[in-house]
């Protein structure tokens, strides 16, 4: 009996969890479109996740694209359609890669910074101190996050999308032997609005979940530094598997018609 109490309890956790991420949400998103906004803070939260986060993922993105050259290049050999690289390149970059690749070193950047400060300011009482100020906390620290993090993560994958193309075109012209304006010609030849679109779609699901695991671990940590490693801990791991989760589902939905 003691083994179904212990299963019962966790899965008390685990709707108790998801309501009170439900509520958060909800109160996250309305207070969106509530006066005031609060636009220095967006800029600021704008700088913070996307044009910081530029440097490791246009470095992940540019060998991701390198190493998925140089496979597809090795299983197409055997049947001889070495031509179809670009283009599938192209689309696993565009398609996966690209949104899924800049998600997760996002979410390992971003996720954790922003539970570790507001989980500080928890802990500290500065949220309370903000509520006793007459300022909404949700709509002070968490909707800047939010918003910033929607519009950038699309940014952040397109010029992610284009490094690792080029990461593609270096390893294909310099290990593959590939003449180099015969592959860009395929390469622009391959590309469409679909590929594009749904890579940016994504990015822009995954800005929001990366932010609000963030923002929802950090406002609901407890117990001092040690809670405060632990709610950066559960925004990284919570944050990784909810984007591949999202990316499945996302693919489903809009790669339903193929």
């Amino acid at each position: 009996m003691n083994v179904f109490a212990h299963i019962g309890r966790v899965f008390l956790k685990f709707l108790e969890e998801t309501g009170r991420l439900a509520v958060f949400t909800l109160d996250a998103v309305t207070d969106t479109i509530r006066p005031p906004v609060y636009w220095s803070l967006i800029l600021r939260q704008m700088m913070r996740i996307g044009y910081f986060s530029l440097p490791v993922v246009g470095l992940t993105a540019f060998f991701t694209g390198g190493v998925l050259a140089l496979q597809i290049y090795n299983g197409a050999s055997r049947y001889g359609a070495e031509t179809f690289v670009p283009v599938v390149v192209l689309v696993g970059i565009t398609r996966e890669l690209g949104p899924v690749i800049a998600g997760l070193m996002v979410a390992g950047r971003v996720a954790a910074a922003i539970a570790a400060e507001i989980g500080t300011m928890r802990v500290t009482e500065q949220i309370d101190a903000l509520t006793t100020l007459a300022t909404n906390p949700v709509k002070y620290l968490v909707v800047p996050r939010l918003v910033a993090a929607v519009i950038s993560m699309p940014i952040l994958v397109a010029i992610a999308d284009s490094i690792g193309v080029f990461g593609g075109y270096v390893a294909s012209t310099q290990a593959l032997g590939f003449n180099g304006p015969i592959y860009l010609n395929n390469t622009m030849n391959g590309v469409t609005y679909d590929d594009v679109s749904s890579g940016l779609i994504k990015a822009a699901v995954f800005g929001f979940i990366i932010a609000l695991m963030g923002c929802y671990n950090g406002f609901h940590s407890k117990g001092g530094a040690q809670g405060v490693g632990a709610a950066t801990t559960n925004a990284v791991v919570s944050a990784s598997i909810l984007v591949l989760a999202a990316n499945y589902i996302l693919t489903s939905v809009i790669f339903s018609h193929g």
